[in-house]
């Protein structure tokens, strides 16, 4: 009792004192969640960043946003407890992302910073911060609902106790089997591009230059933004040739032979080594397809075609496990992996564009003439066929068709159960202010109003 009087006492004080040290302006505190302050300045900028992404909000924004900040603020406490860590990399690469579409959005830097009031370095580390929680919470929830054991019985009482309007249409969907080609690149253009690396090795080494304004100007990487900076990183998280090297650096003055990967030709330069993690900066540069490279790849695949066709050979399978320098389906004899169901199906607009375009024309069994698109990955062309291997038209889920389907939707209805307990348990357990003015709401979760 005489402790949760002096945490009382100790919020309301915080809910008073809280300044800007930089210009001593008080802020108006809306919530106290535990001896952490909600502001309304904090409210203002969420209202204002989900308008311009246009994310719906289901009720008035100035209850529900308080509301979804002060849940985030109990994951968060739960983020310390648990001391869960955040990939800085992984992190960074989103927000340089994120950014990247506000200024193509809004048409300039100074754009995107008269729009949300503040530096964009400034900006750059408030989306930083916002990501970064957005992570821990995510980990927190995946650690309260990881033992969920889901039953084929659990799935069928599910969906028998679904009302007729929540049961959903599943849009027309397909099945489809990849074949890609690289197309050759002559020798002459890989010795370009090593040469234009040696040179940049070689002006860093005089110390004409520096390794990360190159990297800015020249790499080929999205990380060119940061200088080519990557963050901390394992080994797995890297290309094995990228990371083979990396690892062995040890001088941060240094730059590294010429590196070979999937993504092109890297030089490197060591920032950093923390036990088995490494923060390196690099510069990617890419040997360009030409026309008459694409063509021949063309000429290769559909003769390729015409072999699985005659039923020469090769069947389509065959050849994706021979021939396909596709390596997330080659092993798989070039089956598709929905990556976000994690199914063989896919509904139109979750294919690449190229392959969504090919494959609305076609039927059950048909192979597609040779096509060049973008690899995703890689953002470089490649050239392929595909074959359709069945078409599943719009129609009401059931079990027998769309069984990994609601399983998703029970599991998700089930995490989503363990987390609002939890939650409410939480809110009972913690100390809760909330200022005049900003409790007139019907909030998603019981107990804010003590």
């Amino acid at each position: 009792m005489k402790l949760k009087f002096i945490t009382f006492c100790l919020a309301c004080v915080s809910s008073v004192m809280f300044v800007i040290a930089q210009n001593n302006v008080v802020e108006e505190v809306a919530w106290m969640i535990g001896d952490q302050p909600i502001f309304k300045s904090e409210i203002e900028e969420t209202y204002q960043q989900m308008q311009y992404e246009r994310q719906p909000i289901n009720g008035d924004p100035y209850c529900v946003i308080p509301e979804r900040l002060a849940v985030e603020k109990l994951f968060l406490h739960q983020a310390d407890i648990d001391t869960v860590e955040v990939q800085d990399a992984m992190i960074q690469q989103q927000v340089d992302s994120r950014i990247n579409y506000f200024i193509t959005n809004l048409g300039s830097k100074e754009k995107v910073e008269e729009y949300f009031r503040k530096p964009l370095p400034e900006l750059r580390e408030d989306m930083l911060q916002i990501m970064r929680n957005q992570y821990r919470v995510q980990e927190v929830q995946r650690s309260l609902t990881k033992d969920i054991k889901t039953t084929p019985a659990d799935v069928r009482r599910y969906f028998n106790a679904l009302p007729a309007d929540s049961i959903p249409y599943v849009p027309l969907q397909v099945e489809v089997q990849i074949i890609t080609l690289n197309p050759i690149i002559p020798r002459e253009e890989i010795d370009a591009v090593k040469a234009r690396l040696r040179e940049f090795t070689d002006r860093i080494n005089n110390g004409e230059s520096d390794f990360s304004t190159l990297a800015i100007l020249y790499s080929e990487c999205p990380s060119s933004v940061r200088g080519g900076e990557l963050g901390f990183m394992g080994r797995g998280h890297l290309d094995p040739e990228y990371a083979a090297v990396a690892f062995n650096l040890n001088d941060t003055k240094k730059v590294s032979k010429i590196v070979e990967s999937e993504a092109g030709f890297h030089i490197i330069q060591l920032i950093e080594k923390r036990g088995d993690r490494i923060n390196t900066r690099h510069i990617l540069l890419r040997p360009h397809v030409s026309d008459k490279d694409l063509s021949a790849a063309i000429v290769r695949l559909d003769s390729v075609r015409t072999d699985i066709v005659d039923n020469k050979l090769f069947t389509f399978e065959d050849a994706a496990l021979v021939i396909s320098q596709d390596k997330d389906t080659r092993n798989s004899r070039g089956v598709m992996v929905n990556q976000q169901t994690g199914t063989v199906r896919f509904e139109m607009s979750q294919l690449p564009q190229e392959i969504s375009r090919v494959v609305a024309g076609m039927q059950p069994g048909e192979i597609s003439t040779p096509f060049i698109m973008k690899d995703p990955k890689f953002n470089r062309d490649v050239v392929a066929i595909v074959k359709l291997t069945a078409r599943i038209d719009g129609h009401k889920a059931n079990l027998s068709d769309d069984y990994q389907l609601i399983k998703n939707m029970y599991e998700s209805y089930a995490k989503g159960e363990i987390i609002k307990a939890w939650i409410e348990r939480k809110i009972n357990d913690t100390y809760i202010r909330i200022e005049d003015g900003w409790r007139d709401c019907e909030f998603l979760h019981s107990g804010w109003l003590k």
